[in-house]
């Protein structure tokens, strides 16, 4: 690690940081609506996007800067076994493109903002909602941390914020200003700044990885040489161990867990309340359906990226946290200006998810908790107002977790976060199929995999802490290890079933549904469901 502060690479990332900032406060002016005192503008960008936006938004929220620092961390710690998150995302996109066009079409008949919304709709419990809800925002919480753990590690690399034995304040203060910046343009623009900033951030990696996969290797000595050095490490590493701990394949022993982890991880990912804010925001139901064919590349990207933990082996990048490994190739590799370049990527790349994120979490406590529960009668005004103020606690939340906790904790309570989301599967994934599951049994499957999870993932302990220490254990019946989730997902769909026969046996109520099955195949133009007009005309929300 250089000494001091790398001055062209921070002059770099600054310049950067400056213009997506600009670009941030002048989203909200863009297709700007007569009314903006609605949740459908503020937090949903007035459900207008297109191909082509909704393409780099979502990109922009799911690719994150955890993605750009962890994958090839956990490659560079554990070889292939990092990996798995190239599958997931391959898996994904056919799962939601049976989805995700239904829950579209019925959240804009219906007006529904959040996940919470349609399954109050769809089940007539307001129970089932509040715990979605709940699980919503306690999953997305740690996740927006770790996007601020992504900012600060290429800080920590460039050499600002002073080190050991500084005062706290100054050490934080550059993260403190990138996240007040943050904050500042998300209260002001809402979804259309991530938006906007998506565009920059997108094309900043494409242009560092395409940078990064040809340059390094060329200086290494080509890719035989990197694979050769990887593959050196991971020997001697398991020779140490006495056991296989890592390797350029996974072996016998980690195969359940590389399965388990990439079916669970994919199951997961279009359950976070930011995934799905995003597709909310999109103009129609074609626009969604082109997006889960077009998405897939940005798989080819993540396979490349995988590829930098490799190359920090072979690079002789010696860091105690691993995610420290990628920021710290960079800076040993590249011109200093280029390597400002790559820190804004990675930078930026924390900002657009963190915006949608704090935005998802703040329109699930407003419309599935504040009106739900506390203020029944709240105007459109209101609701964005509370939006808007809930959004920057939800960071603050997110930023104590990142000053208080040890970052390998924040990693471990992401995962724990795919724990819990995986569990609001079947009142969501379910309900846009079927109305026969019970609400009661939705309910209880929640419940039990929600306290599985958690009670299996507090058991697993790892070399820094006792508690929360990954997120495998042996599944029960099997004697393999494999990921937690899926292990609490199949105890929670079985109870589901077992007590939905029995619930509807004794004809327990069901609720009332207000959906209809037209709902679930409605588009723009169809009646009842407004068209969106040009972004100079868009009035009021309306119709829904």
């Amino acid at each position: 690690m250089k000494d001091g502060v790398n001055g062209v690479a921070l002059g770099v990332f600054v310049f950067f940081f400056l213009a997506v900032t600009v670009v941030g406060f002048m989203a909200a002016r863009w297709r700007k609506a007569e009314n903006e005192n609605s949740l459908d503008e503020w937090g949903l960008g007035g459900r207008s996007f297109g191909t082509w936006v909704t393409w780099f938004l979502l990109g922009g929220d799911l690719y994150t800067a955890y993605t750009f620092v962890a994958v090839p961390a956990a490659v560079y710690a554990a070889g292939a076994a990092g990996f798995f998150a190239v599958p997931y995302t391959i898996l994904v996109y056919p799962l939601i493109f049976t989805f995700l066009p239904r829950l579209w079409s019925v959240s804009h008949k219906h007006g529904y903002v959040t996940t919470s919304d349609f399954v109050r709709g769809r089940y007539g419990s307001r129970g089932l909602s509040l715990a979605v809800a709940l699980t919503g925002i306690l999953a997305t919480m740690p996740y927006i941390a770790l996007q601020l753990v992504g900012i600060q590690a290429v800080l920590d690399v460039m050499g600002v914020g002073g080190g050991e034995g500084t005062h706290w304040f100054v050490k934080d203060l550059p993260l403190l200003i990138a996240f007040a910046v943050l904050a500042a343009y998300t209260y002001s623009s809402g979804l259309r700044a991530p938006a906007l900033i998506a565009f920059v951030k997108d094309g900043l990696i494409y242009l560092v990885i395409a940078v990064a996969i040809i340059y390094i290797p060329i200086k290494l000595g080509g890719f035989d040489d990197i694979f050769a050095a990887a593959g050196e490490k991971f020997s001697a590493a398991n020779e140490a161990a006495g056991k296989p701990v890592a390797g350029l394949a996974p072996g016998p022993s980690g195969q359940w867990v590389y399965a388990t982890l990439a079916l669970g991880s994919a199951l997961a990912l279009f359950m976070y309340p930011h995934s799905i804010t995003a597709t909310l925001s999109s103009r129609s139901r074609d626009v969604i359906r082109r997006n889960t064919t077009i998405l897939p590349l940005y798989s080819l990207m993540l396979g490349l990226l995988a590829l930098l933990g490799f190359m920090a082996i072979a690079a002789g990048i010696k860091v105690d946290n691993g995610q420290l490994a990628i920021p710290q190739l960079f800076e040993n590799m590249f011109p200093d200006w280029f390597a400002g370049v790559a820190f804004a990527a990675i930078g930026i790349g924390a900002l657009v998810p963190a915006a949608i994120m704090s935005i998802a979490a703040a329109n699930l406590f407003t419309r599935n908790i504040y009106k739900d529960f506390l203020k029944p009668d709240a105007t459109p005004e209101q609701e964005t107002k509370v939006s808007k103020l809930v959004s920057l606690l939800v960071k603050v939340g997110a930023l104590a977790f990142v000053l208080t906790m040890d970052k390998t904790v924040a990693i471990n309570f992401q995962l724990l976060g795919g724990i819990w989301i995986l569990q609001t599967m079947p009142a969501l994934v379910g309900g846009l199929f079927t109305r026969w599951f019970h609400r009661w049994a939705l309910i209880a499957g929640w419940a039990v995999g929600m306290v599985y999870g958690t009670a299996a993932a507090y058991g697993v302990a790892s070399p820094t802490q006792k508690h929360f220490g990954g997120s495998s254990k042996e599944i029960p019946g099997l004697g393999e290890i494999g990921y937690i989730g899926l292990t609490a997902f199949v105890l929670n769909v079985v109870v589901v079933i077992v007590l939905t026969f029995v619930l509807n046996a004794v004809k327990a109520p069901a609720g009332i549904d207000e959906t209809s099955p037209g709902d679930y195949t409605a588009d723009a133009g169809d009646p009842g469901v407004v068209e969106k007009l040009p972004p100079a005309t868009v009035g009021a929300p309306g119709g829904h």
